[in-house]
């Protein structure tokens, strides 16, 4: 007995896969339309064209199709992880085990009357004859499952059948058609839409010796989401390198480029970085929505009286703020959100920036080309001729970009940039290494505000939990310092994990912030080169405080966990007793 021959016989009692995705807006009448037009000249499955052309995730057409027709989703951990399972099956159904790897299809046996069948489509007719036919005494349970998971599988099997062991890394027409092919370009493309789909901001691809991994970076943490044979990692990385225009035979230099896509509905600007490793490439991909995010100062996690102090402080006339952190801080949000709130109108607004990450309506953004020598000194000294009000240095990476920064401030502009430093107040050192003379950077330097990103906790699934007892004497200092922003009482939670947030307890990020506004006092410590513990003593009299305090704060009010900012920011000066 067929179990989906039943269900077929009352698919026409069903909404069609396109309607149902349509229904859950999950796809547009456009891309329905399109994906139609391809079905009518190219024939296939309306779902896996949905998918090829970006309009939808794999995820979201299995659903669909769970709903559609009845059938399980089945997770790849849930599959019988011997490949032998599998093999054994095969072999007793009379077909050769080749002819299922062929079919891109797999059974194993439930029990002793029924046999389970996955593939890439289970609604070819051809197929379920010929499984029917090979197990005519049993029950057949088909299920659904993603193609990365089957594929996974199938090399297993594979592999277990004959592992030829040939070497196609030296072979660029042979790397070539292997990126080429159905099943590497389904898992790139697939990979790319639930990176999408789960909000991951980079997608690693690593390596090893018998294996590779893909991982995605969500919320500013690694997670592991894939782990294939290795024998398949040349095939994807030349897909990825081929797409993104690089060169699939060199594999000894650094390469860097870019994809221009549409995933999942959503217009996407891919940066992909390789890496010569012991292993192999190492290949990154760095996710940007193209689309015109709204962002605002408010939203991104400043208490209110850093938010009040860096708005006044943002729409001065002249000077220079300074925002630092490591890579991946949220430094160019916060710059964006920063311009965005002072954008009126009245002002011409100027940024020079490697790359453009955010496109921002009203401003002139200048996209700097290193490799033909138009650098951001060479950008800023052109910038100032067009007569900006307010300028946006990406990063402030030598001391002539320092110079004219300084240079621009002195000259009546408003000056917005990056620096690489752990902290605040030792942004002032950073910039008097780059021989900018202390009293310019004293006189020039508005205020300099450090960030890092904390997860914020999952609200569906967060706990409550009571820190250690040095955490809560720490908290009641802080409230003695800002009553304001302590005021209600303390909501202490911690992490769970549920399948709202991926089972990681988190979900969604916001900044914690160390502000140095500069006073005269600061000043002229800066002027003096002081030691920087005594900037910070200064630096509190106007509402200073560190990370570590900034992140106390929020972990107060419950939107974040004590591990979570000690995690980002350290626990200097707590006694976790």
């Amino acid at each position: 007995m067929n179990v989906l021959s039943k269900t077929t016989e009352t698919q026409a009692a069903h909404a069609t896969i396109g309607q149902i995705l349509l229904q859950r807006d999950l796809i547009g009448e456009n891309d329905l339309a399109k994906a139609l037009s391809f079905q009518s000249s190219l024939g296939g499955r309306l779902g896996a064209i949905l998918i090829r052309i970006g309009s939808v995730s794999e995820d979201n057409v299995l659903e669909a199709l769970s709903f559609q027709l009845g059938l399980d989703l089945i997770q790849g951990e849930a599959l019988p992880q011997d490949p032998s399972t599998y093999v054994e099956v095969m072999r007793a159904s009379g077909i050769e085990p080749e002819w299922w790897i062929d079919q891109g299809a797999l059974v194993w046996a439930l029990d002793a009357s029924s046999i389970a069948c996955i593939c890439r489509d289970p609604l070819s007719p051809s197929l379920q004859e010929a499984v029917s036919a090979a197990f005519q005494e049993k029950s057949i349970v088909w299920r659904l499952i993603r193609n990365r998971d089957l594929d996974m599988m199938i090399d297993l099997v594979r592999r277990e059948l004959a592992d030829d062991g040939r070497d196609v890394t030296g072979d660029v027409a042979l790397l070539r058609e292997l990126a080429e092919e159905a099943p590497v370009v389904e898992l790139v493309s697939n990979a790319l839409a639930q990176a999408v789909n789960e909000g991951a901001s980079d997608i690693h691809v690593e390596p090893r010796e018998h294996e590779f991994d893909i991982r995605y970076r969500i919320d500013g943490v690694l997670q592991n989401r894939l782990t294939l044979p290795r024998s398949r990692f040349d095939a994807v990385a030349s897909r990825i390198k081929l797409i993104s225009g690089l060169d699939i035979a060199e594999r000894r230099l650094p390469q860097d480029g870019r994809i221009g896509l549409r995933i999942s509905g959503k217009d996407l600007d891919v940066r992909v970085s390789c890496l010569p490793g012991v292993w192999g490439e190492s290949i990154v991909m760095r996710l940007l929505l193209k689309e015109h995010k709204h962002f605002t100062l408010a939203k991104l996690g400043m208490a209110a009286d850093q938010l009040e102090s860096f708005v006044k402080l943002a729409n001065e006339p002249y000077g220079i703020i300074l925002v630092t952190g490591p890579t991946g801080s949220g430094k160019s949000t916060t710059l964006k959100a920063t311009l965005e709130e002072i954008k009126d109108g009245k002002r011409k607004i100027i940024t020079v920036e490697d790359p453009v990450e955010y496109n921002i309506p009203g401003v002139t953004q200048v996209q700097t080309k290193a490799d033909i020598g138009y650098t951001f000194a060479r950008a800023l000294r052109s910038i100032l001729r067009q007569d900006p009000d307010t300028i946006m240095i990406g990063e402030i990476r030598d001391a002539e970009t320092a110079q004219i920064a300084v240079q621009a401030s002195l000259t009546g502009h408003m000056v917005f940039s990056t620096l690489h430093t752990n902290d605040a107040l030792t942004a002032f050192t950073r910039l008097i290494d780059m021989n900018v003379e202390p009293f310019l950077v004293s006189s020039t330097v508005r205020a300099v505000i450090a960030q890092r990103l904390v997860r914020q906790l999952c609200p569906h699934c967060r706990v409550p939990h009571e820190p250690a007892h040095g955490i809560i004497e720490k908290c009641k200092e802080l409230q003695r310092v800002f009553p304001q922003l302590m005021s209600t009482p303390p909501q202490w939670f911690t992490h769970k994990g549920c399948r709202q947030c991926q089972h990681t307890g988190y979900r969604g990020r916001l900044g914690i912030y160390e502000m140095a506004v500069v006073s005269e006092e600061l000043a002229d410590m800066v002027v003096h080169q002081k030691p920087i513990h005594d900037m910070v003593a200064v630096a509190r009299k106007t509402g200073y405080r560190d990370l570590l305090e900034d992140g106390l704060i929020k972990a107060w009010h419950g939107d974040t966990s004590v591990e979570e900012v000690l995690r980002v920011a350290g626990q200097m000066g707590v006694d976790g007793d």
